[in-house]
C-alpha cells in the first residue's frame, strides 16, 4: 500500500494553462511581471495548504473572501508564462459540483445549507459582473480524467522520484509526475482525436469531455503552455506504479487503433486504463 501524506490531501490532479505575459492586459500584466521577480513565490503545496486551512476553520470558508493575487510561473523558450491561481473563482465552481459527489447529509454536515446558499448567491452576483471569467486551472479528485491525456504525449512525460529525507529529519520533496505541451499541440491533438472518436462511436463521456476541454483551451493565448500534473495522486500510488504509468501512451494507442479500425487493440488499451484508474478511485473509500 502506498504511503499517504496528509500534507497533500486532497488527492487531486490538475490541468493548468500558463499564458505569456503579453496575454494579460494592464495593470495585471505589470503585476505579474513584478510578481515573477519575487524570490518568495509560493509553491504548489502552499496553494493547497491555504485552501485546506480555510476548510478546517470554524465556520468553514468554502470560498475566499478576496481573489488570490498569486500564480505559478514558468519560462518557456525565454518567454515568461503565468498561471493565475484564481482560487476564489475555482472555489465557487467546485462548490457547485459538490452535490454530485456527496450525499446531502454529509454535505450538510461539512458545509451547512445556509452557508452554501449565501456562497452561491455571492457567485451569481459576481458572475453577472464578470460573464467571461474562466479559470486557468482545472482540478479532478482521485483520478486523471482520461480525456486530459489526449492533450499530451508520452514523450512529454516527466517523472521526478521522491528525494527522500531532507536535512534534520524533515521530509524530502515529494515525487512529481507531469506532462507539459505547447498549446498549439494540445489543440491539434483534441481536434484529431475528436474526428476519430466521432467516426468510431456515439457521443459519450469521452467525447463530451474532449469537447468541453477543447472549448476551454480556445480561451487562451496560442503561445500558452498546457500542464497535466498528477498533483496529490502521487501519494496514492506506489513508486513502481508511477514508474510504470504511461497513460498518455495508452490513450494515444487506443485512438490510433480506432483510426485504423482495430477495435481489439483499442479495447486492450482502454482496459489497461480502466484497471489502472479504478484502483486509484477505489482508494477513496478505503479505511
Amino acid at each position: 500500500m502506498p504511503k499517504v501524506s496528509s500534507v497533500t490531501v486532497p488527492y487531486a490532479s490538475y490541468l493548468r494553462v500558463y499564458e505569456p505575459l503579453a496575454a494579460f492586459p494592464e495593470p495585471e500584466r505589470g503585476h505579474w511581471s513584478r510578481y515573477a521577480r519575487r524570490a518568495d513565490r509560493p509553491s504548489y503545496q502552499d496553494e493547497l495548504r491555504r485552501s485546506l486551512a480555510d476548510l478546517v476553520s470554524t465556520p468553514p470558508v468554502p470560498v475566499p473572501v478576496h481573489e488570490s493575487s498569486d500564480a505559478f510561473v514558468v519560462e518557456v523558450d525565454g518567454v515568461l508564462c503565468v498561471c493565475p491561481w484564481r482560487t476564489r473563482l475555482r472555489g465557487w465552481q467546485a462548490l457547485g459540483d459538490l452535490a454530485e459527489q456527496f450525499p446531502t447529509p454529509v454535505l450538510d454536515a461539512v458545509l451547512p445549507p445556509v452557508l452554501r446558499r449565501q456562497t452561491t448567491a455571492d457567485y451569481e452576483r459576481w458572475l453577472a459582473r464578470n460573464p467571461d471569467a474562466r479559470p486557468w486551472i482545472r482540478t479532478a479528485t482521485w483520478q486523471v480524467p482520461l480525456h486530459w491525456f489526449v492533450l499530451v504525449s508520452d514523450e512529454e512525460r516527466s517523472y521526478e522520484r521522491s528525494a527522500g529525507e531532507a536535512a534534520e529529519g524533515q521530509p524530502g520533496s515529494p515525487p512529481v509526475l507531469r506532462y507539459r505541451t505547447p498549446m498549439v499541440q494540445a489543440r491539434r491533438r483534441v481536434a484529431r482525436a475528436l474526428r476519430t472518436l466521432r467516426d468510431a462511436m456515439d457521443d459519450g463521456p469521452l467525447i463530451e469531455g474532449l469537447v468541453d476541454v477543447g472549448r476551454w483551451l480556445e480561451e487562451f493565448h496560442p503561445r500558452s503552455l498546457v500542464e497535466l500534473d498528477y498533483g496529490g495522486l502521487v501519494h496514492a500510488l506506489s513508486a513502481e506504479d508511477l514508474d510504470e504509468d504511461h497513460s498518455a501512451a495508452d490513450v494515444a494507442e487506443g485512438i490510433e487503433a480506432l483510426r485504423d479500425g482495430d477495435g481489439e487493440v483499442a479495447g486492450e488499451a482502454y482496459a489497461r486504463l480502466v484497471e489502472r484508474w479504478r484502483a486509484v478511485r477505489d482508494l477513496q473509500f478505503a479505511n
